[in-house]
């Protein structure tokens, strides 16, 4: 489409939420300044919004001036929710769960970046939809809404709604945007102003492979290592992890002590123990039901392992 044709000014809203993370926010609203740069014209707006129009602080401590959602928000043609990683943070935007809906019913675009699909679940704009949202955060929604299944993809198109995992993802999802409307072409001009020369696939992953997060290429310990991941709430023996890979259970146990300097039993546990700390810190989830989501006996077993692997208890986490 040539830029003649897409004259019309589009309108983009990014619904601010207390301590939302600056780079995700900059990396989303950066490309549409530069389209407009690029083009001469203003082909896009951006509006940044807040529950009730007051200035949001960012995760660098930089307040961010806003209009009220519910007075601007109907003027966008797409909006995004930005959200950082304090789940206390989230509580705040209880009340702009209505305003959402509305907007989804008036045919505003929704987005999420970051833990803004978090927020999206909760007013229940995701139920049915293909979505992404950041790693760190997929375990506590998951656990909420146990019917939604996020992909763990760089960003996510489906109709109406986009989602993304925050950081420098949205670049990404902008180049994909602004591609939609102006072309590829134009989009490839908007990414090479930012140096952003290698725009990833949406579906390319979040993390470092299994390969780089562990230090280790076997294929044996890399298939058990992505099993323990899989199988947190109900934990494998050794045995079964050893049929699982197919070697010996000696075998397995000497991968682990010459390749990861740790025991089967206590890599595992620290996998589990790290998961749970991530869903205190980020879900409502009772202490008892976050030792049952990670495979542990009980509350206090979860404690006394949990104190020992990070000094400090989950009540203090919590």
């Amino acid at each position: 489409m040539s830029l003649k044709a897409s004259a019309i000014t589009q309108t983009f809203g990014f619904l601010l939420i207390e301590n939302f993370a600056l780079m995700s926010y900059a990396s989303a609203t950066e490309p549409l300044r530069a389209a407009n740069l690029l083009a001469g014209k203003t082909l896009y707006n951006v509006r940044p919004l807040s529950r009730d129009g007051e200035s949001v602080r960012c995760s660098a401590g930089i307040e961010v001036p806003c209009e009220a959602i519910s007075a601007a928000g109907s003027e966008c043609h797409t909006l995004f929710v930005c959200a950082g990683g304090r789940p206390s943070d989230w509580l705040q935007a209880h009340g702009i769960y209505g305003v959402l809906r509305r907007l989804s019913r008036q045919g505003v675009r929704l987005g999420g970046i970051s833990s803004g699909s978090y927020l999206l679940a909760s007013a229940g704009l995701l139920d049915n939809r293909d979505f992404t949202i950041h790693w760190e955060h997929a375990p506590a929604l998951k656990e909420a809404f146990p019917h939604l299944l996020p992909r763990q993809a760089r960003y996510v198109l489906d109709g109406n709604r986009i989602t993304c995992g925050g950081g420098v993802a949205p670049l990404d999802m902008m180049h994909a945007v602004v591609a939609e409307r102006l072309g590829p072409a134009f989009a490839r001009r908007v990414s090479d102003w930012y140096l952003h020369t290698a725009v990833a696939e949406p579906g390319a992953p979040q993390r470092a492979s299994t390969v780089e997060r562990f230090g280790t290429r076997h294929p044996a310990l890399i298939s058990v290592l992505e099993k323990m991941e899989a199988t947190i709430e109900r934990p494998l023996d050794r045995s079964a992890m050893a049929a699982f890979a197919g070697v010996s259970t000696r075998h397995l146990d000497r991968l682990f002590t010459q390749q990861l300097k740790s025991s089967f039993l206590e890599k595992y546990k620290h996998i589990r123990l790290q998961h749970a700390r991530r869903l205190l810190e980020q879900s409502p989830l009772s202490i008892a039901e976050v030792s049952f989501a990670t495979g542990f006996s009980s509350p206090g077993h979860l404690s006394r392992s949990f104190k020992i692997y990070f000094g400090i208890s989950p009540k203090t986490v919590r």
